[in-house]
């Protein structure tokens, strides 16, 4: 499998001929899109910078775009998504409270549990323990409370509590961004940044909370 990070929240996996994009952006967006065909599309959050799926069509590749809570199988896989909440972009949120619904989903691809948290701010629903079992890889938002999301130091207390063996940073600008730095010394890591995280299941034995860090390929 296949990891590579398109910047923000935009991730693309691969395994096979199977293809995953996960939060892309949509052409209104101020945040770059890059294109191609996605087999399935996960979008965490109704909005502009993470909704753009249903662009991601390529030749006879429609996506088979999710965008909420509840139980999908398509393409071979099984995801399951529990209904957060997220305070990105707070003063235009359409519920008054400036929160909104954020998806947080689960899926295994090729044997690796993967759970991606999206623009999650607080505390994880406590429904989220009944969706998953083991986290091999842990996509967190380290934006900060300023971005509406995790901040460095509560994305690592999240990593540490749901015990993933792999943790992947995303919600940062570049590999000098200041919110990279916090989680990284939260976490007493210094891990480089690479340019895709290639991983098979195997590559998952006897790791206990490891950071990768990816450059955004934007």
């Amino acid at each position: 499998m296949i990891v590579t990070y398109l910047g923000h929240e935009y991730f693309k996996v691969q395994y096979g001929d199977l293809t995953i994009a996960i939060n892309p952006p949509s052409k209104n967006s101020k945040f770059k899109s890059s294109k191609f065909g996605a087999n399935v599309v996960l979008q965490t959050l109704e909005h502009e910078d993470m909704n753009g799926g249903v662009d991601l069509s390529y030749g006879d590749t429609v996506p088979f775009v999710i965008s909420g809570p509840g139980e999908y199988e398509t393409n071979g896989i099984f995801v399951h998504g529990v209904a957060g909440n997220s305070e990105y972009d707070a003063k235009n949120a359409p519920r008054g409270n400036g929160k909104r619904i954020n998806t947080i989903y689960s899926l295994t691809v090729d044997g690796i549990n993967m759970l991606f948290l999206g623009a999650q701010s607080g505390q994880l629903p406590s429904t989220l323990s009944d969706a998953i079992d083991t986290v091999d890889l842990l996509f967190v938002p380290i934006g900060g409370e300023e971005d509406g999301v995790l901040s460095p130091k509560d994305a690592y207390k999240i990593a540490l509590n749901l015990e993933a063996k792999m943790v992947i940073p995303m919600h940062f600008k570049n590999d000098k961004d200041e919110n990279l730095k916090s989680f990284l010394k939260e976490a007493g890591s210094s891990a480089g940044a690479l340019d895709k995280l290639t991983i098979k299941r195997k590559d998952l034995d006897g790791k206990e909370g490891e950071v990768v860090v990816l450059s955004p390929q934007v």
